[in-house]
């Protein structure tokens, strides 16, 4: 099991700083080597056996990396895109089998009547996020936005970091290429990424745990809740599904900031959002950002007309369900809110630009609560 929270603030936490600000350990390469291998250590604890997952995968983008760097600069476009296939098809085969691969074969056991082909395979922690972050390393190389990382143990750290490796956000590449080998530390982003640390830690404990308890009494009633029961659940759980991840990415920037890293902002007041465009502009930034750039502009984006937009949509939404969970109710909730998305973009944006604030406020707020 992952570190208690007491176990990670009074003694984890406290050693890596001590270790990791220690006058013998100043020049970079040995911090990152610090950093890096708290970071492990950290997985480890909770994943003995997926910590070697994700140090393969990374040994592995890590060869697709220097792949595409070195077809780039002999002008071998179709080994560059090879490179960059190859790396998306192990990621993508990795999560597979490591998180859809069980819910595939549920399916199939459901429809032949067959339990026995049925496989059940633990979930890694974090799986999800990783993955993407090396993905993005290998993107970001092919497409120059970035340079080709050829020492291992700096990818390695930019995939490890345990301060976003279990909840985001999702760091791009390019984001932090320049900071893993040339960031420089100070009292003022270390106090200020402290502050945003505790913030964070006090949405988590102090407001997402208990409005999580009132969400849990609400759901649980049994014979059928009153309404008035019914509201006060979902805006209850409303509440601890923002606090709680906002917490965690609040936590992950601060500890970031701590250790001379700029992690960008994952949310951004989503709930004062006055159309459901609006809320997925401030809500998860991170993972909103890495489908747009990877996925939603390479198929084609707004540039191939309308109908072609629209499939574009459609499948970023699918794919945005679908990783959130290997679960029908995960792939339904992406699926309704690429049909608001269209609807809003194609129908509705002008009739809202004319209504007040207010009802676009409550109108945003009612299909969020019924979507969460």
């Amino acid at each position: 099991m992952v570190f208690s929270s007491t176990v990670f603030l009074f003694l984890f936490l406290p050693v890596v700083i001590a270790v990791y600000y220690n006058p013998f350990v100043k020049k970079r390469g040995f911090r990152n080597i610090v950093l890096l291998l708290a970071s492990l250590f950290f997985y480890g604890w909770g994943e003995p056996v997926f910590v070697f997952l994700m140090i393969l995968s990374i040994i592995v983008n890590w060869a697709f990396g220097l792949m595409v760097d070195g077809m780039a600069k002999k002008g071998n476009k179709l080994g560059m895109k090879l490179g960059m296939i190859l790396s998306v098809v192990y990621n993508l085969g990795l999560m597979f089998v490591f998180k859809y691969l069980t819910f595939v074969t549920k399916n199939i056991s459901y429809l032949l009547h067959n339990d026995s082909i049925v496989v059940n395979i633990a979930l890694p922690i974090g799986i999800s996020f990783f993955t993407f972050q090396l993905m993005s390393y290998v993107f970001d190389v092919y497409y120059g936005t970035a340079k080709v990382q050829k020492n291992i143990l700096y990818v390695g750290l930019y995939v490890s970091m345990f301060p976003q490796l279990i909840a985001g956000p999702i760091v791009r590449y390019e984001t932090v290429a320049d900071e893993i080998v040339n960031r420089v530390e100070n009292r003022k982003d270390f106090a200020e990424g402290f502050g945003r640390f505790v913030v964070g830690l006090g949405k988590k404990i102090l407001i997402s745990n208990y409005v999580g308890k009132i969400a849990d009494i609400a759901f649980a009633t049994e014979g059928g809740m009153s309404v008035a029961m019914a509201w006060l659940g979902a805006i209850a759980y409303t509440l601890q599904i923002y606090f709680d991840f906002s917490g965690y990415s609040d936590m992950a920037i601060g500890l970031g900031a701590m250790f001379g890293f700029t992690f960008p902002e994952n949310f951004n007041y989503p709930y004062e959002s006055k159309s459901i465009t609006e809320f997925w502009h401030r809500w998860h930034i991170s993972l909103g950002t890495w489908f747009r750039e990877y996925v939603y502009i390479p198929l084609g984006g707004n540039r191939h007309g309308v109908g072609r937009q629209i499939l574009n949509l459609a499948i970023v939404w699918f794919l945005t369900g679908l990783w959130h969970g290997a679960y029908y109710n995960f792939i339904l909730w992406g699926v309704y809110y690429g049909v608001l998305l269209v609807l809003e973009k194609f129908v509705l944006k002008k009739v809202l630009d004319k209504l007040p604030a207010a009802f676009g406020h409550i109108y945003t707020m009612l299909f969020v609560m019924i979507g969460w």
